[in-house]
């Protein structure tokens, strides 16, 4: 097998395992829309209404990035969607772990305020960086097997 074709397969790993997580994570979240909004607020990074607003999208968001990525339906704008919510993610988990703030990420539902002892952070951030890895891998090299994407559009042509 040569190394483009690894490329692909690494691609649709990449696409999968991001797509499943968030997934997941939208999955758990969208049926308690409130408890979202709450994760979100206890970051106290946002505005009360805002991170409510963010609250209540943010699991929806996650249900359709993830499904575009694992049905491998228009990948490089759902990578790249994928990657800034990682990024997002990122910079909310290292900000309340600077600022010795105490919380559940609300990542796979839950969130708010926790006993200092109960945080994980470093966790969060590694996987999440994980995860902003496998969006910016899809970002450069979009196609891969298994995908709507190639079934609707075609293999790139060699020459």
């Amino acid at each position: 097998m040569s190394a483009g074709r690894w490329g692909g397969w690494v691609g649709l790993v990449a696409r999968l395992v991001l797509g499943v997580v968030l997934l997941v994570s939208g999955y758990l979240k969208v049926g308690s829309l409130e408890s979202s909004a709450e994760a979100v607020r206890a970051f106290k990074i946002l505005p009360f209404d805002l991170a409510n607003l963010v609250g209540y999208v943010l699991p929806v968001l996650e249900l359709a990035i993830g499904a575009l990525l694992v049905l491998g339906l228009f990948t490089r704008l759902a990578a790249v969607a994928g990657s800034l919510l990682m990024v997002a993610f990122l910079i909310g988990i290292v900000s309340v772990w600077v600022r010795g703030i105490s919380i559940d990420c609300g990542c796979f539902g839950g969130g708010g305020v926790v006993a200092p002892e109960d945080t994980n952070y470093l966790w969060d951030v590694v996987r999440d960086a994980g995860l902003l890895l496998c969006g910016v891998w899809l970002t450069i090299r979009p196609r891969t097997p298994a995908s709507m994407d190639r079934w609707l559009f075609g293999a790139p042509t060699r020459h």
